[in-house]
């Protein structure tokens, strides 16, 4: 096997700092829409020990953020995933780890882009206070038409070159946390002021994970958890575009990564208090609330104006995180056309912009043709594909985990901080994946935990996921025919070295 240089694509060098990278991670994240969408699933699941859940999802997220942050200290590189764990496991678990990464991303930017529409006619219908313009999206002309200028604006901005992405994220991050922080704030003075319809006493009890909680409770929960701080790693696809590549890019995982988390407990506390988590009224476990739960509380706890400012943080967070979301998707794709994995053509960078704008156009492309395509045919496979989505997650998270481990292997013991980090970190981290890959698998064949579509009983979800799986793998074998070279480790392979001095423009 031959000793080769990971490639130099092209992109911009030295502009993303720390701070810029964990705005775009906590961009892709999503908080705004992630909470609103997800509360009331996770307290109908686990009830008050909702924080608890959130910390638990936070673990093996946490953890999986140091294997990233190791393997890029080593190996800066845009491919991340897909360049690390071929680097560890060789081409062919590499090509599937880098393909359960993009099609996870087109699966949610279809998803964000379908959420940014339902906002923004709920947003303009509460402007000229005209109820029946939030019905709009439920007309599928209107809402595949919006769903496609809302992509190809997201595509034509992720098209313009790194600093326009990060200017706009900066506008879009900072309004929509200002206010989620101003609705927690908010809620916990009513609470104190005794007129919160719940008004309940703050107890340590609900951060404890251990006690009071069903398995299969906590499982639910769990799953939900860790799809809620799913997008971090954008920030470790933007090493070769990062100030310090080494360095920078794991800083900005793990800042992005604690912030999130920070937001999440703030936000699920005020609210508990506020509401409770009752099924009645305006309690987190009212059914008629779960699918968005801001859209309850908005204006008991902001006013008219306040609560139309929060749906607008919400639509504002889903195309903040649908533009970001563009990012590790078309990074990836150059790095896999790059080393051969996928068509050449994608590892074209403009010479303006120095971005993959091939590969982000494709991205937009397939999004949209996805999303029409699906919406048109079925609702219940949009829904069904998007409940696949926590079995590409861990998949790729995991693979990652483990590869952090396997490639160190030799190094492991040599001193505290490699074993805690090289190894205990990410080991653990990746086993906590397995072990939800597996439960989501075994959860995925029971058709009530989605739209209720089966296939001879089993749910098809199970379908979707594995053949998503299974087409990546027919994918690969026609890339190994047509590029043997990639997949006979003669263009990406363990002895790959990082780029030269020369070529490595960090800035510290």
């Amino acid at each position: 096997m031959t000793s080769t240089e990971l490639s130099s694509k092209g992109l911009a060098t030295g502009k993303i700092g720390m701070i810029s990278g964990a705005v775009l991670g906590i961009s892709s994240v999503a908080p705004g829409y992630t909470l609103t969408a997800s509360i009331g699933l996770i307290v109908a699941a686990v009830g008050l020990k909702m924080p608890a859940i959130f910390i638990a999802g936070f673990i093996p997220m946490f953890l999986t953020a140091y294997a990233y942050r190791e393997l890029n200290s080593d190996t800066p590189d845009c491919g991340a995933s897909f360049t690390w764990s071929t680097k560890a496991f060789g081409p062919y678990v590499g090509w599937m780890c880098g393909w359960g990464m993009v099609i996870a991303t087109i699966i949610v930017l279809s998803n964000l882009a379908a959420i940014a529409v339902d906002f923004f006619y709920l947003f303009i219908a509460r402007v000229v206070d005209n109820p029946s313009i939030a019905d709009l999206p439920g007309n599928k002309f209107v809402n595949v038409g919006t769903t496609l200028v809302f992509i190809a604006l997201a595509t034509w901005i992720a098209s313009r070159g790194i600093t326009t992405s990060e200017r706009v994220q900066f506008a879009l991050v900072g309004f929509q946390m200002v206010l989620l922080v101003v609705f927690a704030v908010v809620a916990l003075v009513h609470v104190g002021a005794g007129d919160a319809p719940a008004g309940l006493s703050f107890d340590l009890s609900w951060f404890n994970p251990f006690s009071g909680l069903a398995i299969g409770a906590f499982v639910i929960g769990l799953t939900g958890s860790i799809f809620a701080f799913w997008g971090w790693d954008t920030c470790l696809t933007l090493g070769e575009e990062s100030k310090n590549p080494k360095k920078t890019p794991g800083r900005a995982g793990l800042l992005c990564v604690a912030t999130i988390l920070l937001t999440y407990l703030l936000v699920a506390v005020a609210a508990m208090m506020y509401a409770g988590v009752g099924e009645e009224g305006l309690g987190l476990g009212n059914p008629d609330n779960s699918e968005n739960v801001f859209g309850a509380l908005a204006d008991p706890v902001l006013g008219n104006w306040g609560g139309m400012l929060l749906f607008l943080a919400v639509f504002v967070s889903s195309v903040a995180s649908l533009q970001t979301t563009f990012l590790p998707a078309a990074r990836t794709m150059l790095a896999m056309g790059a080393y051969g994995a996928f068509p050449k053509k994608l590892a074209e960078v403009s010479p303006r912009f120095l971005v993959p704008s091939y590969a982000t156009v494709v991205a937009g492309a397939v999004t949209a043709v996805f999303y029409s395509v699906v919406t048109f045919l079925s609702e219940s496979a949009l829904l069904d594909t998007i409940a696949a989505l926590g079995i590409m997650i861990c998949w790729y998270y995991g693979i990652t985990a483990f590869a952090c481990v396997w490639y160190f292997r030799k190094t492991l013991f040599e001193s505290v901080r490699n074993f805690v980090f090289r190894l205990a970190f990410p080991l653990i981290g990746g086993l906590m994946l397995l072990a939800v890959f597996v439960i989501s698998v075994q959860e995925s064949m029971n058709p009530d935990n989605a739209s209720g579509a089966s296939i001879g009983g089993i749910g098809l979800v199970f379908f979707l996921g594995f053949g998503i799986l299974i087409l990546g793998a027919v994918l690969m074998m026609v890339m190994r025919v047509r590029n043997p070279e990639f997949f006979e480790g003669k263009t990406l392979n363990r002895d790959t070295e990082a780029l030269r001095d020369e070529n490595d423009l960090s800035v510290s």
